[in-house]
Order: structure tokens, then C-alpha cells, then sequence
């Protein structure tokens, strides 16, 4: 039976190390460039813009901390790049005897899929709207609709950002990253309610 050709990527996929790059490259064809480390020089993010203005970017970090930290620099100096995100359950693993969360430990489908499902604004969109949320512009999602959901003000408000990102594909944070990220990434009404009554249903469930 002949193995069928991984996908190809026209974007360039940003990862943090080299094992990530050799995980992505084993789950899809594309050209991927390593950060190397939890800084992301100016010279990098001036590469990432113009490589997304020629042919995009699908930024994919480790969904820990540091890797929002770096998705964070990135998505404000590049405002048009694309984000793809891991689930945490889906990215932990082993490497030198410890426990470790990183892309390198997903399954290969699993980044296909991610990578093939990386949201991202419109180009048309200003850094300011992408990062702040713009006031010129109403945003779609407001702190109070955080807390009508117990997404934030809880004991249970981080595990619960993490269930409803996770099934959005935008990742989890804190309550104020989180918030940036629904409106950043143009998450709908329509899959809100679903991400909520997908929450509610596991937690009537457990």
C-alpha cells in the first residue's frame, strides 16, 4: 500500500525548537523556522513579517507559558500571521526521563489538524485591533461574557478557559490574554455557544 504524500504548507510555520521542527516536517511538507529559544530577536520578527506578506505564517508554540509569551511578541509585530494551537493533553510527553509539554510530543495527525485549522485575523485588520481590541471597533467579546461562562473569577476558571480553548483552537491564558484571543482570532457567537454547552455537557458528565 503506497503512503500518502504529507500535506504541503504554502505558509512558513514558526516553531520554538528543532525537535518541534522535526515533528512538524514528519506531520506536513513545509519550510519551518526554528525561534530557538524563549526570545524572539527583532531581526526574526522582521523576517516573519516580510515571509507573511509573501507567502504567510502559522505560528505554533508550545502551549505552556513561555509559548504564549512568544506567541504574544509575534502576534504584535505580526499581526497577520495565523495561530495554530496544541491542546495540552495532546502535547505532553517524555524527553531525558522528565515530563515535558511541547509540540515534539503530539501525534502527527493531531498537528496536521492544527495546522490545517490555524486561525487568524483578517489582514485588513490594524495591529491596535488585533492586540487591544481596538475602541474604534466594538469588541465581539466582553469580560462580562468571561464571566457569565465561570471563565474567570473562580476556582475552576483556568481549567475551565482551558476546555473551552482547547475546543475553539485558540489556546487558554489568563483571563485578559483570553479575552484578547476571542477577538483577536475572530471566534463566532455560533462556536462560543458551542464551545459552552460542550463544557457544560463534560462537566455534567464528570
Amino acid at each position: 500500500m503506497t503512503q500518502s504524500k504529507p500535506v504541503k504548507m504554502q505558509e512558513v510555520v514558526v516553531v520554538e525548537g528543532i525537535h518541534d521542527a522535526q515533528a512538524v516536517r514528519r506531520a506536513v511538507e513545509a519550510d519551518v523556522w526554528v525561534i530557538g529559544g524563549d526570545r524572539v530577536a527583532n531581526r526574526f520578527l522582521n523576517e516573519l513579517k516580510r515571509a507573511a506578506a509573501v507567502r504567510g505564517v502559522i505560528v505554533l508554540t508550545d502551549p505552556d507559558g513561555p509559548g504564549e509569551r512568544i506567541r504574544e511578541r509575534i502576534r504584535r509585530a505580526v499581526p497577520t500571521a495565523r495561530h495554530a494551537f496544541i491542546p495540552k493533553h495532546q502535547a505532553s510527553g517524555r524527553r531525558e526521563g522528565k515530563n515535558k509539554i511541547g509540540v515534539e510530543h503530539a501525534r502527527l495527525d493531531v498537528i496536521r489538524e492544527v495546522l490545517e485549522n490555524a486561525r487568524g485575523a483578517e489582514e485588513s485588520v490594524s495591529e491596535k485591533l488585533i492586540s487591544e481590541a481596538s475602541v474604534s471597533v466594538r469588541p465581539l467579546f466582553t469580560v462580562q461574557d468571561l464571566t457569565e461562562a465561570g471563565l474567570i473569577g473562580g476556582s475552576s476558571a483556568a481549567s475551565r478557559r482551558e476546555h473551552v480553548g482547547d475546543i475553539l483552537g485558540i489556546g487558554s491564558g489568563n483571563g485578559k490574554s483570553f479575552l484578547r484571543k476571542l477577538n483577536a482570532l475572530r471566534v463566532t457567537r455560533e462556536e462560543w455557544d458551542r464551545a459552552l454547552n460542550h463544557l457544560k455537557q463534560t462537566e455534567e458528565s464528570s
